[in-house]
């Protein structure tokens, strides 16, 4: 018999990582179709020099390259290996026995699990009838016992974005001593004029923290480096929680130099999100319901056909991303990966016989 683990563990899902069959075409974990900037892998590789020597504590040079970017002192920013270790660190830092985490469903699956993991309890609420946050009726949900409140905007995994009115009504409605955290992984991909800029309210309310990231606009998800932005208070916080030296030399160096290329990230964001509205126009004229989407992937409420399709796809070379019986995931990939996709969409519909 074994050291027995957390009795509360058993009822945490395993975290499912799919097969990559070799020539596969990846449209199931938002990841950019593209490889890094050449800057940005000569950067990496000259770090690799120095491997030898531990990275800066806090990524003190990434910060100042950052708040000169994001116009906020430096005490208003940590870093973190990737948004998803800070999401766990705010909880970490936020909540104790007894505390709960409130979070919309579906939204960004890690943020029940990290709250399970930290011994606290998670709730959630339903999305409305438009697959968005319903922010009134997650203000009303908030108790006595919440301190965490996620708002992940552009939404994981539906792409849909709540507007800045509807934002800013929501924050008046939580009370001061609760976290609200806004999810920006997704930012760069943004669109629609309507859709706020979280850095606003983290500048203006205490209790108020905003996540983004490096792994999806700037094509650095296997490098994993993100960051958090909030008052001095929020940030040291998040850096008492923090694993020591979490964030590598090289992925230091990586956000750096890609941070000295903004304008060349920006023209990527730009034709990521041309080409998800093209891809949109074409999976509605195949007849799927597809909301607008202001992220880098689409979201395709299937119901109980969302297996069934994915696999169909699987089959045909394509990964795209399950949720139970609730819909599938699609990531915007460059035009030739799209087009498989739509070619499957096509052969499953007429499999299908009537269609979607």
């Amino acid at each position: 018999m074994g050291v027995p683990t957390r009795a509360d563990l058993a009822g945490i899902p395993d975290y499912i990582i799919p097969g990559r069959p070799p020539g596969a075409v990846l449209l199931n974990s938002n990841e950019s179709s593209l490889p890094p900037l050449p800057a940005v892998v000569e950067a990496v590789a000259r770090a690799a020099a120095q491997g030898h020597r531990y990275p800066q504590w806090f990524s003190e040079d990434l910060v100042a390259w950052l708040t000169a970017e994001l116009e906020v002192p430096e005490s208003w920013v940590a870093i973190g290996c990737g948004s998803v270790s800070l999401c766990q660190q705010l909880i970490q830092a936020y909540c104790a026995l007894g505390d709960e985490v409130l979070c919309a469903w579906r939204s960004f699956e890690a943020y029940p699990v990290f709250a399970r993991v930290a011994g606290v309890h998670a709730r959630t609420v339903a999305l409305d009838s438009g697959h968005r946050h319903d922010l009134a009726a997650m203000a009303d949900a908030v108790s006595p016992a919440t301190r965490v409140v996620f708002v992940c905007n552009p939404n994981n995994p539906t792409g849909t974005a709540v507007d800045a009115r509807e934002l800013r009504d929501f924050v008046e409605r939580i009370p001061d001593d609760v976290l609200v955290v806004l999810d920006e992984a997704y930012r760069e991909f943004v669109t629609d004029p309507d859709v706020p800029d979280g850095l606003l309210l983290a500048r203006e309310r205490g209790n108020v923290a905003v996540l983004r990231t490096f792994s999806k606009a700037y094509g650095l998800a296997g490098i994993r480096v993100g960051y958090c932005v909030g008052s001095p208070a929020v940030v040291s916080a998040v850096n008492k929680v923090a694993v020591p030296f979490a964030v590598s030399r090289l992925a230091q160096a990586a956000a750096a130099a890609a941070l000295a290329h903004t304008a060349e990230v920006s023209e990527r964001c730009r034709a990521v999100a041309a080409e998800r509205e093209h891809l949109r126009d074409r999976l509605l004229a195949a007849g799927l319901s597809v909301p607008a989407s202001q992220a880098n992937f689409l979201w395709l409420p299937l119901g109980d056909r969302s297996a069934d399709f994915a696999g169909f796809c699987a089959d045909r070379g394509v990964l795209v991303r399950c949720f139970g019986n609730e819909g599938v995931r699609v990531t915007v990939g460059v035009r030739e990966e799209n087009d498989v996709f739509v070619r499957a969409v096509q052969d499953y519909a007429s499999d299908a016989g009537a269609g979607f």
